[in-house]
């Protein structure tokens, strides 16, 4: 491979990482992608990236692999609230970083564009608009085909500084949890639902009511935006000489939904092992699989669990900031390999996931979209029907929707 152009399919993040890995140790890079632009999948809307899962800042490491994160803009918080299922609101705190806001999109200070520039800038070539074979390439970073969970959000103006809060409410978010990103006078208001729903806009309705009786937004609605996670462990990482990274390659992380650490850390790594600087099978077994697996294992305890157990989980994460005086010592215990996670590992594989062979070859053990409870029949409250009324005026208006508020 020495000489001959390298051939990644995908310009996200993952791909573009390992693009300018490549391009900047003088490699003919190819990037293909059949959107129109990176970041095209997403509308402008806010995610995190995680600062707890190894002990190095995520910043410091990506700079290490010569990728700039002065090349996108991103906020820093060390404090965020927790509200619980009860509605008790408690402020989880680190003195260092825990996570670092970025906007997915198109708009040039987007994280996706950033990478992009990069990738441009190193002397890669990427190809939008292109269907590319992925026998043909040596990196497969294409994005999500299947679904394990769905996002459901809405963009407005707000007059609110910046903020964040994550909130634990399986009425809300059927086994998972929704959030509230405010940057720069513009919110995010976002739930995720880990079981299939009918009627899945009440739930962001509902969810928009809650935020409003707690916070002061004075929220004018712009867009609403929505997405898809596919959750699975694959058997192998390197098939048939091809690297698979990011969401194509399973690493994801099944709890929060913190991807883009795991995406970009692969494909840097799937990069040095082309480049003959490690072992690509070997590195992600080491450093990001037990990762995985640990939040494989938290989301079978979620899944189980309900509001009660939320509550719990919330009140021992607020006890446990306490005693140790730093928030993120729950989170980076969350995610640490133990002998218990050892033990339960075969339990929630055999009750969470399912073994699926690929078009590709590949087997994986996939998490299916769970099915609705009855606990998710709920009628809406008047303020929810309110919020839904105030929509309809506003995508009638012109605004955008990228999503179907149909049955999920």
């Amino acid at each position: 491979m020495a000489d001959k152009p390298i051939h990644i399919l995908g310009a996200g993040l993952s791909g573009l990482s390992a693009a300018i890995v490549l391009a900047n140790a003088g490699k003919e890079v190819h990037v293909y992608d059949v959107r129109k632009d990176s970041g095209a999948r997403f509308d402008g809307d806010f995610q995190g990236i995680e600062n707890w899962t190894s002990s190095p800042d995520f910043f410091d490491e990506m700079r290490s692999w010569g990728i700039d994160p002065d090349s996108f803009k991103s906020d820093s918080f060390n404090i965020v609230d927790l509200a619980h299922p009860d509605d008790v609101i408690t402020q989880p705190k680190t003195d260092g970083i825990a996570f670092r806001v970025v906007e997915r999109g198109t708009d040039e200070h987007c994280i996706d564009q950033g990478l992009k520039k990069l990738a441009l800038e190193a002397g890669a070539i990427i190809h939008y608009d292109t269907r590319k074979n992925p026998q043909e390439c040596n990196i497969i970073a294409a994005g999500p085909k299947d679904s394990s969970a769905i996002a459901f959000g809405e963009i407005f103006y707000t007059d609110h500084p910046n903020h964040v809060t994550l909130q634990l409410n399986d009425k809300l978010a059927p086994g998972a949890y929704s959030y509230l990103i405010i940057i720069d006078g513009v919110g995010l208001i976002c739930t995720c639902l880990w079981r299939k729903q009918k009627r899945s806009s009440r739930y962001l309705n509902e969810t928009i009511a809650w935020y409003e009786e707690n916070y002061e937004l004075n929220r004018r609605p712009i867009k609403r935006v929505g997405g898809k996670g596919d959750f699975s462990l694959p058997e192998k990482y390197v098939h048939e000489g091809r690297y698979y990274v990011g969401e194509a390659g399973g690493l994801q992380d099944f709890m929060w939904g913190f991807g883009m650490r795991y995406a970009i850390t692969s494909g840097a790594l799937a990069a040095q092992s082309i480049l003959g600087e490690c072992n690509y099978e070997v590195e992600i077994r080491k450093r990001l699989v037990p990762l995985v697996k640990s939040s494989a294992i938290n989301r079978f305890l979620l899944n189980r669990v309900g509001d009660r157990g939320f509550k719990l989980a919330a009140r021992y994460w607020m006890w446990d900031q306490k005693r140790k005086g730093d928030g993120l010592a729950f989170m980076r215990w969350l995610y640490a390999p133990s002998i218990f996670r050892n033990l339960l590992w075969p339990i929630a594989k055999l009750s969470m996931l399912r073994r699926k062979r690929l078009d590709d070859g590949r087997f994986v053990n996939r998490m299916p979209f769970r099915k609705a409870l009855k606990r998710d029949n709920w009628e809406p409250s008047i303020e929810a029907v309110e919020i839904g009324k105030q929509w309809d005026k506003v995508r009638k208006s012109g605004a955008n929707t990228s999503f179907t508020e149909s049955d999920t």
